[in-house]
């Protein structure tokens, strides 16, 4: 575990206790799918890790370590973690679950690539009596928990912001709408989040959903939208995420544009930023992997051990075949270049020389981030 990943574990100790504690004496009897009626498990367990894809710098830099060690400390050490990433294949994920099932894991973790895809797969893990928690996205398929970010809250935070940028240009002004891939359920709920906002207020000159969320792909969609509506037409652009936004402003510094239009992200990002250091991105959403990454640790060892997730669940929700299944949604914090010391900073995502090299020194200066 390197300095930055204990710095941000410790950062949000507070944060995570408090989730388990709102839980407390509120959720209701939220753990009987985690009964898979043998005898309950000590700590010498296996846990199978499976993350969606690598293109987003968040899963191996910050979401594995953070689970490894917490489901390490929770079980004294014992505990095995099984990882695998499936690199943005659905077909590839499916093979990995079912090599899980083969070694025999005590519960799994599942970040789905494609999150109707996924379903088949976990009902299979169900059949071995293998429990199943869904993180960040919301898979199909009978599964036991769940923990993600408000994600229509991201969206909200991200057209909010966007409004704030547009200025006077927010009543009628053009947008280009990025939205993440379909295959994604959080994307459709970050464009419902954001069109709550924007609906009725701009524009909507071109609206794409992003293949893989590539941003070679938010490029080449953005290059298409400059060429049909024309470089000087578009007022903002709503980026699903900062991977995304660093494929549209390469776009819109390409088509020389004199002042880049306002674009907004996710995740929070090294390079995003650093581009909301020097103005080229307006803000990005700040999530707290952290948190995130502990509940899901949290949940997978409970289950494994036959135990109810009733100190750990604080809400319910339902997939298409699955009804109250216990979650935790971890709360989002809007990332501008006013809050960057108070957020990523402050938890240990990134450090001060990180942001601020060379290259960017004067522009932080300039911001007063020193």
């Amino acid at each position: 575990m390197n300095t930055r990943m204990r710095r941000a574990a410790v950062a949000v100790a507070a944060t995570t206790m408090a989730i388990s504690l709102a839980a407390c004496g509120s959720a209701k009897e939220s753990g009987d799918k985690a009964e898979q009626g043998s005898e309950k498990k000590g700590d010498d367990l296996k846990i199978g890790l499976l993350l969606p894809e690598n293109q987003t710098a968040r899963y191996e830099k910050f979401d594995r370590p953070i689970i490894e060690k917490k489901i390490s400390e929770l079980t004294g050490g014992k505990a095995e973690v099984v990882y695998a990433n499936a690199k943005q294949d659905a077909t590839t994920q499916s093979q990995q679950v079912d090599t899980m099932i083969t070694n025999k894991v005590d519960a799994l973790i599942v970040g789905a690539v494609d999150a109707k895809a996924i379903a088949n797969s976990v009902k299979k893990a169900k059949d071995e009596g293998i429990p199943v928690v869904a993180f960040d996205r919301l898979a199909e398929g009978p599964i036991d928990a769940y923990t993600s970010f408000d994600n229509e809250e991201v969206g909200r935070a991200q057209g909010t912001a966007l409004l704030e940028a547009l200025g006077d240009k927010a009543d009628g002004g053009t947008i280009v709408m990025m939205n993440g891939a379909i295959t994604d359920p959080n994307a459709k709920l970050f464009k419902k989040g954001a069109k709550s906002v924007l609906d009725g207020k701009v524009k909507y000159g071109k609206e794409y959903d992003t293949k893989e969320w590539k941003p070679e792909n938010a490029n080449a969609n953005m290059e298409a939208a400059i060429t049909a509506l024309g470089k000087d037409k578009i007022d903002g652009v709503y980026s699903a995420n900062d991977g995304m936004a660093g494929g549209i402003i390469t776009a819109l510094k390409a088509a020389g544009l004199p002042k880049l239009p306002p674009v907004t992200g996710q995740d929070a990002e090294l390079a995003g930023v650093q581009r909301i250091v020097t103005g080229e991105q307006f803000m990005s959403v700040y999530k707290s992997y952290p948190a995130e990454g502990v509940v899901a640790a949290e949940m997978a060892v409970a289950l494994a051990k036959g135990e109810k997730l009733d100190s750990i669940a604080t809400s319910k929700v339902d997939n298409a075949s699955q009804k109250d299944i216990p979650t935790v949604l971890v709360p989002v914090i809007s990332l501008t270049k006013d809050n960057i010391k108070d957020t990523v900073i402050k938890d240990g995502i990134w450090t001060l020389d990180e942001i601020c090299t060379d290259k960017y020194k004067a522009d932080c200066d300039k911001i007063g981030l020193k």
